[in-house]
């Protein structure tokens, strides 16, 4: 498998264990970007755009960008921690003030914060949406704004699926009169300079590959993961709150459909490179290129100060949650224990590490039946870890 990109001095481990993901952990197509104290020290890609490529088909270039799925999640915290920044948002408002209708069926005490933190207590949904109702974003807030809760808002937290698109998005459009795909595209992507989307332009569809689930291969390294029996029979429970939650859109979308990927779907449909990924953390915890800058040192305090922690009544394993960021966890390891961010289902994973003063952002096309703790990802974090010591 060619390698292509660059890779700064010290940095070659992840260089090398890039390449390994092709050759013992079954990568299709995929690229990862390392920023260091606001610099690009890691920018590489290779394989074919297409999950289901040949030899034949349009190899993955430095431009290519795909579905990062729950990886959109962090996107979608960061624009309502930059709303607080700015002192359009209270955190500690319920969140009924700026959407009364999300006060029925007992969630009037809920506040934003709670449902940033996943402690909104609405993950599923008692009716579904399809696909082409999900889409709508005036019947997704409709839905969870009827949803009475699975438990006490503030008082647990569960992982809010594919209800956090609705939670967030209408929040947003409540505080700004704009769709929260506008309010990345003109406040974060643009002024950072990063290929970044919530809601793909038609323009850009001819960048983005094919993505699809894979199988990892059976290796003597032991890095196939399976899932705990707990999770297991979770999901094979159909009232359990894990199989509902990521049912709350049924049946599953296609995510190779133009028009899913057109819709605002903040919980689960962003479209991005690594590298603009990686850039927009970057801009999270410093300026990059000694320009742009979003969070102020208090907000990023904010994005990885713990707020949610313990057995999650969603995804049942322990999990650790700022605001809206996964932390650092046995469930979902990141760089160090200073770490905000957010895996994608199966494959993707990006996130800040404010102590290292680095960003990271790994993209694939071909998913794995995991929903954190990617191997190839973590490979790729561990190789970061060593070179960085």
């Amino acid at each position: 498998m060619d390698v292509h990109g660059t890779v700064a001095e010290g940095f070659e481990p992840v260089g090398e264990a890039f390449a390994a993901n092709f050759a013992l952990r079954g990568e299709r197509g995929a690229a990862v970007a390392v920023y260091r104290d606001g610099h690009r020290v890691v920018d590489l890609w290779a394989g074919t755009r297409d999950v289901d490529g040949t030899a034949d088909s349009a190899p993955w270039e430095r431009g290519t960008a795909q579905i990062v799925r729950s990886a959109t999640k962090g996107v979608a915290a960061a624009v309502l921690l930059l709303l607080h920044q700015r002192g359009d948002l209270d955190l500690d408002a319920p969140v009924g003030t700026y959407w009364p209708e999300f006060k029925a069926a007992g969630k009037e005490r809920a506040l934003v914060r709670d449902l940033l933190a996943h402690r909104s207590g609405v993950p599923v949904l008692d009716r579904p949406l399809t696909p082409e109702q999900a889409a709508d974003p005036v019947l997704g807030a409709e839905a969870v704004a009827a949803q009475a809760p699975a438990w006490e808002p503030g008082t647990d937290h569960g992982y809010h699926a594919q209800t956090y698109s609705w939670l967030t998005g209408e929040l947003v459009r409540r505080v700004t009169g704009r769709t929260i795909g506008e309010w990345i595209e003109r406040e974060v992507a643009g002024p950072v300079g990063a290929d970044l989307w919530v809601g793909l332009p038609a323009g850009e569809s001819g960048r983005v590959g094919r993505v699809g689930q894979v199988e990892p291969p059976r290796t003597a390294t032991g890095l196939r993961t399976r899932p705990k029996r707990s999770v297991a029979e979770a999901y094979a429970d159909p009232e359990s709150l894990t199989r509902r939650a990521f049912a709350a859109i049924t049946p599953l979308p296609d995510e190779n459909d133009p028009a899913y990927r057109a819709a605002v779907l903040p919980a689960s449909n962003g479209i991005a490179t690594a590298d603009g990924l990686a850039r927009f953390y970057a801009a999270l915890i410093g300026e990059v290129d000694g320009g742009t800058r979003l969070f102020t040192p208090r907000t990023m305090e904010l994005a990885r100060t713990e707020h949610s922690a313990g057995p999650d009544r969603v995804l049942v394993a322990p999990t650790r949650f700022g605001l809206g960021h996964m932390l650092h966890s046995p469930a979902s390891p990141l760089l160090g224990p200073g770490s905000f961010g957010h895996p994608g289902r199966g494959g993707a994973l990006a996130f800040a590490d404010p102590d290292s003063a680095v960003a990271f952002a790994y993209v694939t096309n071909g998913f794995h039946p995991n929903v954190t703790a990617d191997p190839r990802a973590q490979a790729l974090v561990h190789a970061v870890r060593a070179s960085l010591a």
